[in-house]
This record gives C-alpha cells, structure tokens and sequence, in this order.
C-alpha cells in the first residue's frame, strides 16, 4: 500500500490518509478482507507521528471502511464497491488531486503552463507508443 503525502498542502496528512485509502478501496486495490498496516508501522514507514495514523484509522473505522481487531490486526471491512458512478467520480477526484499537486510543484519550480503542457503531452505519446508494442 503506497501514499503519497503532501506535507505542505492544506489538507492535514490524517485526512490524505483516510482520502488515499478510500480511493483504493473504490479503484479495487484494497479489497475486503485486505490487512493494513499497524498504526506503529504505517507511522514508521511513512515517518509521522503514529496519532496521525491512529487519528486516520479511526475515522475509517468510524465510516465502516476498516475493522481493528485485537490482537489480529486491522482489515478492509467486506462491504460491496461503490456503484458505477460513485466509484468513477472517486476516481476523477483522485486525479484532480494528484493533477492540481503536479501543476503546483511545476509552477513552483518556474515551469510556465505551456513547458507543462507540452512535457505532460509528450509524455502521454511516448506511454502510447509503449502500449503498442
């Protein structure tokens, strides 16, 4: 389970946690039954605060996404996918997000929106080219 953590963004990091994980559930990399990481581990690993995470998880498991259980560990609850749609519109607000943090960090770095465009444009023709081989 990877997360990408903007420690410098608005959104606190126990809220891109608990965003991150619901993504995966909706876009079907966590499944039910799936084990997360210890509170301990997943604060080690990702070099924050464990109350952070703790924070995090108890809200996940206030939503029915999560389950912790004593002594075993805490697991994606079974519960069905969201529908069709819901899932489609977690999946463009993820890429939203992740789009406005890339162009962020370009324009932080002093690329203009038009290198950007052309670097993002030129990237997705190669990915293209690759996937037709």
């Amino acid at each position: 389970m990877a997360f990408t953590l903007d420690f410098r963004g608005r959104e606190p990091i126990y809220s891109q946690i608990v965003e991150q994980v619901k993504a995966q559930v909706a876009a079907g990399v966590l499944k039910p039954g799936d084990q997360l990481p210890t509170v301990r581990q997943l604060a080690a690993d990702l070099r924050i605060n464990f109350n952070t995470v703790a924070r995090a998880y108890r809200i996940l498991h206030d939503e029915g996404v999560i389950s912790t259980q004593q002594g075993r560990g805490t697991f994606i609850l079974d519960r069905p996918i969201p529908a069709g749609a819901e899932q489609r519109r977690l999946r463009r607000a993820r890429l939203a997000e992740l789009t406005e943090r890339f162009l962020a960090e370009a324009e932080r770095l002093g690329y203009a929106p038009e290198e950007i465009l052309r670097s993002v444009e030129s990237s997705l023709a190669g990915r293209r080219l690759s996937a037709k081989e």
